[in-house]
């Protein structure tokens, strides 16, 4: 499985970013402790989060073609991906 990782920084906080080309995955992880609890699907985007609620990784479904369409409309200020 090929994959490719990141470090992006925002807003003082880093976040670590991979990239699984044979899935078309991309997978943001927000928090590196934690443990998981349960997962929630909005549409190509799930967040897995810890015991507590909080978010500790997403995971964006057919990335290659979701993630261009979440720029266009950030540039649009659009929030909204068909």
């Amino acid at each position: 499985m090929s994959s490719h990782s990141i470090l992006l920084g925002v807003n003082a906080m880093a976040y670590k970013i991979k990239y699984h080309e044979d899935a078309d995955v991309l997978t943001v992880i927000l928090k590196e402790k934690g443990k998981l609890s349960h997962a929630e699907e909005v549409g190509d985007v799930i967040v897995h989060f810890d015991k507590n609620g909080q978010p500790l990784f997403m995971e964006i479904l057919r990335a290659s073609k979701i993630i261009p369409l979440m720029v266009e409309g950030l540039a649009k200020k659009e929030v909204t991906v068909a």
